[in-house]
């Protein structure tokens, strides 16, 4: 019906996951799971996470909050190592259908930030294009454990930062995460590359500490 009522194929992904964030209010932990793994992987349920998460979170304990975050982070990561093995799979299906610059510039972001260039996406949210990413790591065959670390963290920070908020000023996050998920998106970059800066710094300065001790 969906798919005769105009709506088409967008329509029906958007349905589904409709049904996912209902699912998931209704079920908790496993839910946010599911939801997480079908964001993740080929559905998308834009915000459903983070939104989720502060919902189920608002007026919890710590330990119900930590609970809620680990099922996301988990079927996350499930969902992410889906498309991995397809894009390590169909690498070169994709690599035809895809623009090759856009590829292109993705695979200079690997070599450029290693781990970071997965990481940072896996932070921030809409409309950061993560699954182009996660896609791209199978196809350039990024090793898959240093995938898994990396979206782990990235994952981990991200919905981490919403329950602690969830905890702490409850009604407050959500109607901050409905309204302010640009400013969001854009302050956590800041802070990403101000943090990632930081740290080529320090490493340099160690490097150049290190020669004149050589010396």
């Amino acid at each position: 019906m969906l798919l005769t009522s105009g709506k088409g194929i967008g329509g029906l992904l958007h349905t589904i996951g409709q049904a996912l964030y209902g699912l998931a209010q209704s079920l908790g932990g496993p839910g946010l799971f599911f939801v997480a793994l079908a964001d993740s992987s080929f559905l998308s349920v834009p915000e459903g996470n983070d939104l989720l998460i502060v919902v189920l979170s608002t007026g919890q304990t710590w330990d119900v909050m930590a609970y809620y975050v680990l099922m996301t982070v988990l079927g996350s990561i499930v969902g992410c190592s889906v498309l991995y093995y397809f894009g390590r799979k169909g690498g070169g299906f994709i690599e035809r259908r895809a623009k090759k610059l856009k590829l292109e510039r993705i695979e200079k972001q690997y070599q450029k930030w290693g781990l970071w260039a997965i990481i940072i996406p896996s932070i921030l949210p809409p409309p950061t294009p993560f699954k182009a990413f996660v896609l791209s790591a199978g196809v350039f065959k990024v090793p898959f454990k240093r995938f898994l670390i990396a979206v782990s963290i990235g994952r981990s920070i991200r919905y981490f930062m919403w329950g602690i908020l969830a905890v702490l000023y409850g009604e407050w996050t959500k109607h901050f995460i409905e309204n302010n998920m640009g400013k969001v998106g854009l302050i956590l970059l800041g802070v990403i590359l101000m943090a990632v800066l930081s740290f080529f710094v320090f490493k340099k300065s160690q490097r150049t500490a290190s020669r004149q001790e050589a010396q």
